[in-house]
């Protein structure tokens, strides 16, 4: 089983428009440095699926018939907004499956196309597609939201974005699952007050200390937190790391 992250950014996105900031500055200059809307791909045997669905772009990056469907975390514009054009082909039947939010996002539900949004997941159920186990775990955001565990050829990864914490319920079932790479919504630096909607550094690296996975990614990156690791000489934790465009776990 691989995961490869295709975007690693917040809703902003970096660089930001019109901000002059270091971590925007060098994202201007160095396309490595950019980051583009969060989503990743599992590919797992000849599964080929699709984490999230807010790259705009989504018709021309993925052939028709190129992969199995689209494991929707939830529907925010910045994780669906790929959907409003790629509704439109024809002649193919393209899953959505996620969460059971009434309201979706736009006119979706209205106009599907050729997407079929039939079949959300409950929280913590279990799908078998090919050789690739898929489970939902609720996690903690504006919008009805799942993080997903994926298992396949002897690895267990788990992608979680976007949150806040975690709920005791999804904290408890991974603490009972050895993780070989966690995927975790970090968008800021540490923060005096909560953080609302996305975890803080100080959030993510207590919800790493609590599931002790082999490997952690932190996702979902705000133009904020890069440019606060450029400011000044700061480390990760040995097993911890930076996602960027690109990388596959």
């Amino acid at each position: 089983m691989r995961l490869t992250l295709l975007g690693t950014g917040g809703a902003a996105q970096v660089p930001v428009y019109n901000c002059a900031c270091p971590a925007c500055r060098a994202a201007q200059l160095d396309p490595r440095r950019r980051r583009r809307a969060c989503s990743a791909l599992v590919e797992c045997g000849e599964q080929r699926w699709l984490l999230d669905s807010g790259l705009p772009d989504l018709c021309e990056r993925f052939a028709p018939g190129s992969f199995n469907g689209i494991l929707q975390t939830h529907y925010h514009a910045d994780h669906a907004q790929g959907l409003l054009q790629l509704r439109w082909g024809v002649g193919l039947r393209i899953p959505v499956h996620g969460p059971d939010d009434p309201h979706g996002l736009a006119d979706l539900y209205k106009h599907p196309g050729i997407l079929d949004f039939s079949e959300p997941f409950a929280a913590f159920e279990e799908r078998m597609l090919g050789t690739l186990r898929v489970t939902a775990l609720p996690l903690v955001h504006s919008k009805p939201t799942f993080g997903y565990l994926l298992e396949g050829n002897g690895r267990r990864i788990a992608y979680l974005t976007d949150t806040v914490g975690l709920p005791d319920s999804t904290r408890e079932r991974l603490q009972d699952t050895v993780l070989d790479v966690l995927v975790l919504d970090c968008s800021t630096p540490p923060r005096d007050a909560p953080p609302r909607n996305h975890n803080d550094l100080t959030r993510a690296l207590q919800s790493i200390d609590d599931l002790q996975p082999s490997q952690a990614v932190l996702t979902h990156i705000g133009h904020e937190l890069d440019a606060w690791f450029m400011q000044a000489s700061r480390e990760l934790p040995g097993k911890v790391c930076l996602a960027c465009d690109g990388m596959t776990l």
